[in-house]
């Protein structure tokens, strides 16, 4: 019961974190420096972006309360550290992409995140095996958001002073 308890907290706490980092700077098709970058095919739509992170923001909070809620493990309290400094991390990429203009340095940044990830679902794995099952699908999501970063870099060499046209006034005769 402890768990549903933890559950009801760092659920909402986990989504809330990721909510307000997309709203630091404005994502997908609210942002029109992203519009403009060329992007390679097999890009998912804009909708899939924020669906894929609610499911992994939940299974990740999940996870979360399973490591909260696993007193008497000696590994509880470096694993809760190693999993702030992974969220820090995975917070900082969206300002940095979308705001900062900075594939290059996201792509960096991403591959930071997956160890740190990695390394956290091998902490949980170590206490309770369902809360590092529960972190694979973030797992898989980051090597295809890595592959993605690097692939709009590579395309975009220019994308850190893309700057998007303004709107030309519209005239009616």
């Amino acid at each position: 019961m402890a768990f549903l308890r933890w559950a009801i907290v760092t659920v909402p706490f986990i989504l809330l974190l990721g909510f307000t980092s997309a709203r630091i700077a404005p994502t997908g098709a609210d942002n029109p420096w992203y519009q403009m970058l060329e992007k390679p095919a097999q890009t998912p739509p804009d909708w899939a972006f924020p669906v894929a992170w609610a499911v992994i923001y939940v299974l990740m909070g999940l996870a979360l309360a399973m490591i909260i809620n696993a007193r008497g493990s000696k590994l509880r309290g470096p694993a809760l550290v190693l999993f702030a400094v992974q969220m820090g991390a995975n917070l900082a990429w969206s300002p940095l992409f979308f705001g900062m203009h900075q594939p290059f340095w996201a792509f960096v940044l991403i591959g930071v995140i997956l160890v740190l990830a990695l390394a956290t679902t091998v902490m949980f794995g170590r206490i309770r095996t369902g809360a590092a099952i529960l972190m694979v699908p973030y797992l898989g999501w980051l090597c295809f958001a890595g592959w993605l970063c690097f692939q709009i870099d590579q395309l975009n060499p220019n994308a850190a002073t893309l700057v998007p046209a303004q709107s030309a006034p519209q005239m009616s005769i």
